[in-house]
């Protein structure tokens, strides 16, 4: 995993989120590609890790718009809770 542990992914995914416009997302892969030229190995914990942010209400996990539990396949888009947007 390129050397980043679980406390890595975290806090890059928290950084990136808290980057975004009040109401805009990201794709998980912006937050992979910016950690390691080797990326996709990074998108199965690092999905992970967004899920476990969401259970614990630091984060939003959506697809398609709507938010999204750890069973959803496809891709999906990291945001802020809007309890934390402006």
């Amino acid at each position: 995993m390129a050397g980043l542990s679980e406390a890595d992914l975290r806090a890059a995914i928290l950084a990136q989120a808290a980057r975004l416009r009040p109401g805009t997302t990201c794709c998980p892969s912006e937050i992979a590609r910016a950690l390691s030229v080797d990326w996709r190995p990074l998108m199965a914990p690092l999905r992970a890790e967004a899920f476990a942010l969401a259970a614990d209400g630091r984060l939003v996990v959506t697809q398609r718009g709507r938010v999204v539990g750890p069973d959803a396949a496809g891709p999906i888009r990291l945001g802020r809770p809007e309890a934390e947007a402006p």
